[in-house]
This record gives C-alpha cells, structure tokens and sequence, in this order.
C-alpha cells in the first residue's frame, strides 16, 4: 500500500529516494504515527521531502492518493483482514477487561450490537445507556462510562483534526513553478553566500570563552568576535519602462529580497538595454545619471553582476551606435556590454518572460550571447541556477 503512496510521490516530482522511504516505515513499525491521518500526514512529509520547495507538490500527491480517507483507522479498516484486528485487539485486553466484555455476549456479540446501533442512529446522540453517542453510559461512544465498551472517533484535543491538512496547501508560494514572492526570492538568492566577520567585536564566541575560560584556571575569560555578514558584493541592474511595466511587481520583490541578504549591494536603472550611462533615480533620470565608465572605475571585479530585464527590442538597439530609442549612443549597446563582461569576473542575465518564449533569435538571442548564455528565467529554480553560477 504504501509503496504505491511512494510512487506517487515520486510521480508528483517530489525527489523522494528508496532510503527515505525505508526511514518512513521504519518510522512507523517504531509508532511514531498511529491510527491518526494527520500525524501521518506530518511524517511522511519529514521522511520525504527535505527541501520546503517539494511541500505543495507532496501535498497534492498526497492529497491525490489519500482522497476521501478522514482518519486512519478508515484506511487501516480497508487493508487488513478482520480477524487479524480482532485478535490483535483481544490480545491487548487484560483477563478482567476480557470478563468484562464476556458479561454482554462477548466480543462477537458487543460488535454486532454496534453495528446495529450504528444503523439505526441516524443523528448525534448525548447522554443515556444505549445509543451510541458521548457522555453517557452506553457501552459505545466517547466521554463516557461503561467498562465494557469501545471508544468512538474521540480523543483529548481531537477537534478539528478531520480537517485535510493537505488540502490546505499552505506552501504552495514556495512551489518553484508557482509565481514568486520575497520569501522564496530570499531562499533562492542564500545560494550566493561567503560568510566573514567584519566589524566590531559584539557577538560572544562560545567555545572561545570556554576554553579560554578553561585555561583560566576557571576565571571567566569572555571572547567575543564581530557577526558574521554576508561579504558577496552584488551590482543589480534593472530594465525599467516600456515592455518591462508588466514585472514591476516581480522586481520590486527581487529588488527587496536581495537588499536584505546581500549587504554589499548596489543598483542602477537602464531602460531596454545598457549604454554609456545608467541611473538610480528614476524621477530625475534625464538630469542625474552615472557614468558606465565610473562603475567600471569604481567597482572591483569581484562584484557579481546581475541585468533583470526581458531583452525584448529591436536588435538594432543592441548592434548599432544611434540604436537607444531615448538619446543619441555614440557606441553600441553591445560594445559597452563587452566591456562590463570584460571587466567583471561573473555577469548574469535574469529574465522575467517565461524561458518558452525566448528563441533564439532576435535581441533576446543577442543577449543570450553577449552574456555567455548566462540567462537565467526569474523563477525559483532559474535564481538558483543563476547563484550557483556566481558563487563559483
């Protein structure tokens, strides 16, 4: 049965492998979850989705091979023989709970009478000594008091846990297929990370103490050591205007993801394509500009470099002096492009349109070799892929 489960899994594109699913039934031969649905629900997803990205997709796998089943014990009833339960159950009754069933008929006869009962109640039944129901004396139901009776759908705290919790689909943001947000944007852009510590001394070292404590003969000896930063230095350049109008929102959340993981970040503006001066101002754009020559100057190689932008326009735009649709390029696009790539060590393209719609021919082609077919698409897996190729 749940090789089948695991399967399906797989089939959703969840990479779930052949040990993780070992660590799933190991973890239930060991109780971890019993006869509760939504515990089981919880461990299978710790034994085999180990990246938050793969939780949606779990869930409608889940959700696909587990409809209609509210709790456990309903699937538990479907799969094993009758009598296996029943001499499972009486073989965890002690010889007085075994004389108490026998004083109604015994076991055989308690489970018809319920089956019966069960027929017969057609509404929630509370207090009394027959119907099945909670509060009272009847040897069916929860809450109530009759030694020889069975235990209904109750549990402390059970409220609300019929709810499918996979059906929630709370993760689905994180999908790498999905659209993105700040969160997600974050998870991507930690791929390009070199940690060191620079700054005051604020933050205790532990072990440090400890052992200069140690060789203090017990004395504390406190250490401290300044926090550790993300040291990456990034240059960000954004496409703004025009064909690009449609993403604002998702580069507003890129532009906000990454000012707050890199601390070394600076941004310009450029509307279609790059040329002999950029901006930060979008208001005063005409009036206050920044030289591409000074970035060149200014920054060190080791800045990674990152162009957001859709690459759609005429490709004379790229290839010829006089091409920006705004003022007069002595120099092409492309030459100042060279001299960028030339000058820094790691340079990527990142791209909102969809990766199906670019070809390869046109500007959007031009770019991709002007950048090493370093495009990457602005999604979840596309921001990893691009960070994995700057932090090399």
């Amino acid at each position: 049965m749940l090789i089948d489960f695991f399967l399906e899994v797989r089939r959703a594109k969840v990479p779930a492998s052949l040990r993780e699913f070992l660590d799933l039934l190991e973890a239930l031969q060991q109780r971890l979850a019993f006869a509760d649905m939504e515990e089981f629900y919880y461990l299978a997803r710790l034994c085999l989705v180990k990246d938050e990205r793969h939780f949606d997709k779990f869930d409608l796998a889940f959700k696909s091979y587990f409809e209609g089943i509210e709790h456990l014990d309903q699937m538990l009833e479907a799969l094993i023989p009758d009598d296996w339960l029943r001499a499972e159950f009486e073989k965890n009754l002690t010889e007085e709970e075994k004389a108490k069933i026998d004083s109604l008929g015994g076991l055989e006869e308690l489970i018809e009478t319920f089956k019966k009962r069960m027929e017969e109640q057609k509404e929630r039944h509370a207090g009394g000594n027959k119907w099945i129901g909670t509060g009272g004396t009847s040897p069916f139901g929860a809450d109530g008091y009759n030694p020889e009776g069975f235990r209904i759908g109750q549990k402390k705290g059970r409220h609300g846990r019929a709810i499918k919790v996979w059906e929630k689909r709370e993760f689905r943001d994180l999908d790498d297929s999905v659209t993105l947000g700040i969160r997600n944007i974050k998870v991507a852009l930690r791929r390009l990370r070199k940690f060191a510590r620079q700054g005051a001394a604020d933050k205790l070292d532990l072990d440090d103490t400890i052992r200069s404590t140690a060789r203090n003969a017990g004395y504390l000896d406190l250490k401290m050591v300044p926090e550790r930063h993300n040291a990456v230095k990034v240059l960000i350049f954004f496409d703004v205007g025009g064909s690009m109008d449609p993403h604002v929102k998702v580069c507003e959340e890129l532009f906000s993801a990454a000012r707050l993981e890199f601390k070394h970040m600076e941004y310009f503006y450029f509307h279609n394509f790059v040329y002999e001066s950029v901006w930060t101002n979008n208001v005063r754009r005409m009036n206050e500009t920044t030289s591409t020559w000074d970035i060149l100057h200014k920054y060190s190689s080791d800045y990674k470099v990152i162009f957001v932008g859709d690459a759609t326009m005429a490709p004379y735009e790229i290839s010829h002096p006089g091409g920006s649709i705004e003022h007069w390029n002595e120099e092409a696009g492309a030459t100042w492009f060279q001299r960028i790539t030339e000058h820094f060590r790691k340079v990527v393209w990142i791209n909102p349109l969809p990766e199906g719609y670019w070809g390869t021919g046109g500007s959007l082609g031009m770019t991709k070799q002007l950048v090493s077919n370093h495009m990457y698409p602005l999604t979840v897996d596309g921001l990893e892929s691009a960070m994995k190729h700057l932090s090399k």
